[in-house]
């Protein structure tokens, strides 16, 4: 390995030149010159750096000195982003990087025109910036220069490869990216960008899946960086648009919220107080978000409240305040957050939280001790990927015509969690599609069936290409403007000229007409109050975090990191919970029932729950942090206590049945049999603190 001091001098020539020249860059910082001399070497690497890092121009410096060393074609370089948003932002940074040298950067997602996408077919670009759906829609397509020009791959990028990894849509992505190595006839080197992670050699591991060659973590260096930390409770959101509007005022805030409901509410709420105010979520759309996230940036005395679409490095300008309404379910998310706060010299990082409920309190405070600590979650790509290993077989089925049958699976086997799927499940998946009409065996050969042209074929299988779920929405348009897009499901149950009000872009509409065939809505400005409508409901909170927030509750000392208001939160908190002292296991009796405060997460109490109702014929209802039962005479203290001692926690996770219409939410779970998608469920639980909690309740 060459030493980081002649990292710089190891880059092309031309490439030094315009650094230095062009860019006016009198050195590498020491994070790039570790990851030029690891890229360079032919290392499959991971760059970890927070927010503003340098962690693009580490990846893409390298590898625009490899393009200029050597000969190649096609797409050599795919430089992958979880989000358009951010492919759209990273293109001119990258194209111009590129063209300085020489070289040319192209872009390839969903909106991107289609003659543009032609274009890039005939000229392709060296770095082609693009999402894993569209490679696989290039890999399906018709037109066979696609594949050709994808045969020439020789390095994957992926920036923010934890948004990946932790979901399904890693799992595609890997899928695509092993079947796009097969095309090349080679190794692709793959290089991963990320804030901080909690197991990075298992990240790195993850992407590489089973490609030869070395690996090496490049991390940048753990200097101490301060932050301006705080957490405050204000009981509503009003009250927070109240803070907001008087605090830091003159300065650019951007507000953090989980859900595009809490963003328009915010929304209106600071309009009404006077507040310059821009919002950004996916609801919106891409000409609204795009407008928001320009004026945004060029604005001063301004608030811009978002999802956590701006989570990720899309560029806002330069932030004067991150503020976090109520919290966020993870450490890495608010680091994430935190991290975008900070840049100008003699600045500090910072986030101030405001939280409008106890329970958002409690979470946001437990999720600070964990910070505190040094804790940050290990990402795991989710376990029995079944309804993946379908949507692949169909896809290799439309790109090479038919896959025999004898060795269909041995074609997925690339991706390693695909080779977790035992024979018996693969072989009733198989059966199912075969059963079912998704494919048409004959000869030995399976070819397309009718239930995957129904189920996938329209758009020319857009859906296929897709590892994630979208509720069906209707598009709002006010005149011939596009505003955003609605929950189809929730629609339905607008009856009534009362009740057709709605709120979007943090504006009030009335609904003028409904068009079903075309599933669109027009709307005129309302005076009344509308109702923000979507669906969805929060994930569970980790037992990490439920277990931080019961030692907040019992621990004796004020961290400093609380408000006067937030003082006063945590005190009358520990006062409702001081039964946690007398009653350790935090079984208590109420006149409703039992009431099981185990502060295990959602997913460990919801298979408590379950084994409760089961043993005892009752009803029992389960959050994140506890379980209350339903006051019956079979259920005491006693029999609970003897339910546990008999019960193993193994058994109790083995049985745990999905809620409602969980397998519709899983995509492409109309390829599975029922069975299958049951132990996909269960198999995605977090009961790491099941066995701790069931014993010593």
């Amino acid at each position: 390995m060459v030493n980081a001091e002649s990292a710089f001098s190891r880059l092309h020539p031309l490439l030094r030149h315009h650094i230095v020249n062009t860019l006016g860059w009198s050195s590498l910082r020491p994070l790039q010159e570790r990851s030029v001399s690891a890229i360079l070497d032919g290392n499959h690497s991971l760059v970890i750096a927070p927010t503003a890092g340098g962690k693009t121009e580490a990846a893409s410096f390298p590898v625009l000195s490899q393009l200029l060393s050597r000969e190649h074609r096609g797409f050599p370089v795919l430089y992958i982003c979880p989000l358009r948003a951010l492919l759209n932002n990273l293109f001119e940074r990258l194209s111009s990087y590129c063209s300085m040298v020489g070289l040319k950067a192209g872009l390839w997602h969903g909106d991107v025109p289609a003659h543009h996408r032609r274009r890039l077919l005939d000229h392709p670009p060296d770095v082609l910036l693009t999402t894993p759906e569209s490679l696989e829609a290039m890999l399906i397509s018709r037109r066979g220069l696609a594949r050709e020009q994808l045969s020439g791959a020789r390095t994957v990028i992926v920036d923010e490869i934890h948004a990946f990894a932790r979901d399904d849509r890693g799992t595609h992505m890997i899928a695509v990216l092993e079947r796009i190595q097969s095309l090349a006839g080679k190794p692709l080197q793959r290089i991963g960008l990320s804030a901080t992670v909690g197991n990075p050699e298992e990240l790195l591991s993850w992407l590489v899946n089973d490609s030869p060659g070395d690996r090496c973590v490049v991390q940048g260096d753990p200097a101490a960086v301060n932050s301006d930390v705080q957490l405050d409770f204000v009981g509503t959101l009003g009250n927070a648009a109240t803070v907001i509007s008087r605090l830091h005022q003159g300065e650019k805030r951007l507000v953090f919220c989980d859900s595009r409901r809490r963003v328009e509410e915010l929304g209106v709420e600071l309009r009404a107080l006077g507040v310059e105010t821009f919002l950004s979520h996916s609801s919106l759309s891409r000409e609204q978000r795009h407008d928001a996230e320009r004026a945004f940036a060029d604005s001063r005395n301004c608030v811009i409240a978002a999802t956590s679409t701006l989570e990720l490095g899309i560029d806002v300008g330069d932030l004067d305040r991150v503020i976090q309404i109520d919290a966020p379910s993870t450490v890495a998310s608010f680091l994430q957050r935190l991290g975008r706060t900070g840049r100008r010299p003699g600045s500090v990082r910072n986030c101030l939280f405001l939280a409008t409920s106890q329970r958002a309190f409690l979470q946001a405070g437990g999720l600070l001790r964990l910070w505190e600590r040094g804790y940050v979650e290990p990402i795991q790509s989710p376990p029995l990927p079944v309804h993946l290993m379908a949507q692949q077989l169909i896809a290799l089925v439309l790109q090479e015509g038919r896959i025999a049958r004898n060795t269909c699976f041995q074609r997925l086997d690339a991706v390693a969690s695909f080779r977790e799927v035992d024979d018996e499940t693969r072989d009733a998946l198989l059966a199912h599609l075969l059963e079912n009409g998704f494919f048409h065996e004959e000869g030995g050969f399976l070819s397309m069936g009718d239930a995957s042209q129904q189920e996938f074929g329209r758009r020319n299988f857009l859906e296929l290409v897709s590892a994630f779920c979208s509720p069906p929405v209707f598009t709002v348009w006010q005149g011939t403007r596009e505003i955003g897009s609605i929950d189809q499901n929730l629609l339905w149950n607008m009856q009534g000229s009362d009740q057709r009000l709605i709120r979007l872009a943090g504006k009030d509409w009335e609904i003028a007409s409904i068009d079903w065939k075309t599933q669109s809505l027009h709307v005129t400005p309302a005076t009344q109050q509308g109702k923000p409508l979507w669906l969805g409901q929060g994930a569970a909170l980790s037992f990490q975090l439920c277990q931080s927030v019961r030692q907040l509750l019992t621990d004796s000392a004020e961290p400093d990191w609380l408000s006067r208001r937030g003082r006063a939160a945590l005190s009358n908190a520990r006062a409702e919970y001081e039964f946690l002292h007398r009653q350790p296991s935090g079984i208590i009796g109420t006149d409703r029932g039992l009431e099981w405060h185990t502060f295990a997460g959602g997913h460990c109490n919801l298979a408590i729950s379950q084994a409760i109702s089961r043993q005892f014929g009752c009803t029992a209802q389960s959050d994140d942090f506890s379980i209350c039962v339903d006051k019956t005479d079979r259920l005491t203290q006693t029999a609970l206590e003897e339910l546990r001692a008999s019960t193993p926690a193994a058994a109790l996770a083995a049985v745990v049945a999905p809620p409602p219409k969980w397998l519709d939410q899983l995509k492409f779970s109309a390829c599975l049999p029922e069975s299958i998608g049951e132990s996909v469920f269960r198999a995605r639980l977090h009961l790491e603190g099941l066995e701790s909690v069931w014993q010593a309740g």
